[in-house]
């Protein structure tokens, strides 16, 4: 008998034996456990408030000239305009 062929047997045996085991515990099919209902999100009044503005609307020249702000790794910052369409960042030094 070879090494493969003993490897086969025993593995023949434990599922012979897994399989009468789960005769002997039942022939129930294991059921899915049912979540518990989940209650809705509370609302609260501060949630519904709608949140104040970062930016006035006095400055629309701060708004055209905002700068994109993303941060390398070395912490340079994006000097290009707001939502670039250009794939890459420019960097400051």
């Amino acid at each position: 008998m070879s090494k493969m062929d003993a490897l086969r047997a025993m593995r023949e045996a434990k599922y012979e034996a897994a399989q009468k085991t789960s005769q002997k515990a039942g022939a129930k099919a294991p059921q899915a456990r049912t979540r518990p209902p989940v209650a809705p999100p509370t609302t609260t009044p501060a949630a519904k408030a709608k949140p104040a503005k970062a930016e006035t609307s006095d400055e629309p020249a701060a708004q055209a000239e905002a700068l994109c702000g993303h941060r390398n790794m070395s912490g340079r910052t994006c000097t290009r305009e707001h939502g670039h369409a250009a794939k890459s960042h420019r960097y400051s030094s």
